[in-house]
């Protein structure tokens, strides 16, 4: 789901920010302790850093909860601070937070700042939308990885080999999940499934799975315009007609098509796995990933 219109910040909150900015414009960009401030819009990317630099650096993430809407989220005084006061920022970028280049704006912030739809390289096809959930892409969290281990090194070079043993330990295990998608791959290279929405769709293809949802449905239920009833009902013929091997639909929002595929997919016996934006409790980045992967791959053998 695209992160848009209902984040943009009032004009009180930017009044208050840039106040704040005035105020922590010589901040060290670290905490009492020294450790470097790092901000991510979600908790998938402060998961990834923690990952990588552990205890060295403290961590904030402004969206940390698959309870919280990403369409109605909006900025607190405390994550406002933290911005500010931040020496590192990861957004996803590519239309999906736009709250953070607003607060960067608003508090003056100098914090290098890491786009992972800049360092994806992903662009929008030739009259379509970009897809913009970058984080369900393994070669790009792997070029995160590396941008930020270069870029911790910089802001702390004494820390630099601890930076690039996490980064080592997190890239044997992200290479261990590429091999599940190749396994994957081996296996149903082919099989059609059906989505939501686009946020699965960069570890579906990885896994050679082909995606039969027309286009309009999945852009309709992500953007919240609603879906034609002509579109509605070619959705839910795939699974009357068992057309499709799998739902994966996005457990973080709800609405009437979403409800209506699925119970088209329950009615047909066609397994629906859950997939969500950010972290369910107690799981990190590649825990998550595992579980999605497990899910699949038990929804396609069934």
């Amino acid at each position: 789901m695209a992160v848009h219109g209902a984040r943009a910040l009032g004009t009180g909150v930017l009044a208050a920010l840039t106040a704040v900015g005035a105020l922590t414009a010589c901040s060290s960009a670290a905490n009492a302790d020294g450790r470097l401030q790092v901000v991510t819009s979600t908790d998938a990317y402060a998961s990834i850093v923690r990952a990588v630099a552990g205890h060295r650096v403290d961590v904030t993430a402004l969206i940390t909860s698959t309870a919280q809407d990403p369409h109605s989220f909006e900025a607190s005084g405390r994550d406002e601070l933290a911005v500010s006061r931040a020496g590192v920022l990861i957004e996803n970028g590519g239309g999906y937070d736009d709250f953070m280049a607003r607060l960067r704006q608003a508090s003056g912030s100098s914090a290098v700042t890491l786009n992972v739809v800049a360092l994806s390289g992903h662009h929008a096809p030739a009259g379509g939308e970009l897809n913009e959930h970058v984080w369900y892409d393994f070669a790009a969290v792997t070029a995160l990885v590396h941008r930020l281990v270069a870029v911790l090194g910089a802001k702390r070079p004494r820390d630099v080999g601890a930076f690039r043993s996490g980064a080592r330990r997190f890239l044997a295990r992200l290479r261990g999940l590429e091999q599940t998608e190749a396994s994957l791959r081996r296996r149903f290279a082919g099989t059609p499934v059906a989505i939501t929405e686009p946020v699965p769709l960069y570890l579906l293809d990885a896994c050679g799975l082909v995606n039969r949802t027309p286009e309009q449905f999945s852009v309709g239920v992500e953007s919240g315009n609603g879906v034609s009833a002509s579109v509605l009902q070619r959705t839910l013929a795939l699974f009357d007609r068992h057309a499709v091997r799998m739902l994966v639909y996005n457990a973080q929002t709800t609405g009437a098509e979403t409800t209506r595929a699925r119970a088209a997919a329950a009615a047909n016996a066609i397994p629906a796995v859950p997939v969500t934006e950010t972290l369910p409790p107690g799981t990190g980045y590649l825990s998550w990933m595992q579980a999605n992967l497990t899910a699949v791959g038990k929804a396609l053998a069934r």
